[in-house]
């Protein structure tokens, strides 16, 4: 295997261990010298990202095999100093969504939520063949991830959180998203969003071709 880009396939793990010397023929770090360099300088150049990533390593240290990830997120945002923190939601999971506003009210913070209906826009009016809706009806509203996006960055959130985005819908919502963007909840309706139960289950296996 020569092709660039095959971590997935790694058993050495060079870069895990700090095995410089054994990086295997496929790793990203013999052929991105530079990159991977310039990845470092951004870390030790730009406070801001410097921040970011301390402060995670530094939840990923604490809470380890501990706190439920919702519980990261609320000592994440509490060790940035965060006081406004956004949550964009698919309207399928506005109970779950309330539940988290509720959660992170109850933390001290300043919660603003906002609907992936927002804006009433007709999936015709963007060009979405109607065989692809789920109605029968003549106004069918789209996702409008972008608009979810603009809202809390004229709200002015300092850290957003998706709560069962759709794919692609999840996609450009960090695209737009001008605030440090975590993910709580990744939409899954067959798993009861729970995404990676798919690859824990052997019944998929053959459905997508994976070897064990």
């Amino acid at each position: 295997m020569s092709e660039v880009g095959k971590c997935a396939y790694c058993e050495v793990l060079a870069c895990y261990k700090g095995d410089f010397k054994n990086l295997p023929i496929f790793c990203p770090m013999r052929k991105f010298i530079n990159i991977i360099e310039e990845s470092r300088r951004k870390y030790l150049d730009n406070q801001n990202l410097r921040k970011l990533a301390v402060n995670a390593s530094m939840i990923e240290g604490e809470g380890y095999m501990k706190w439920p990830r919702l519980k990261e997120i609320i000592e994440y945002a509490k060790k940035l100093g965060i006081k406004r923190i956004g949550i964009a939601f698919c309207i399928g999971l506005r109970r779950e969504a309330r539940m988290v506003s509720q959660a992170l009210e109850n933390a001290g913070f300043k919660v603003h939520s906002v609907c992936c209906k927002i804006g009433g826009i007709n999936k015709g009016d963007i060009g979405v063949p109607r065989k692809y809706w789920l109605s029968n009806r003549d106004f069918e509203a789209i996702c409008n991830p972008i608009g979810q996006a603009l809202v809390l960055n004229a709200i002015g959130t300092e850290l957003n959180i998706v709560v069962g985005l759709c794919v692609g819908h999840d996609s450009l919502f960090y695209m737009y998203s001008k605030a440090p963007v975590v993910t709580l909840i990744a939409k899954d309706r067959v798993t009861g969003h729970n995404p990676v139960a798919v690859i824990y289950s052997s019944y998929y296996w053959s459905q997508f071709g994976i070897r064990v």
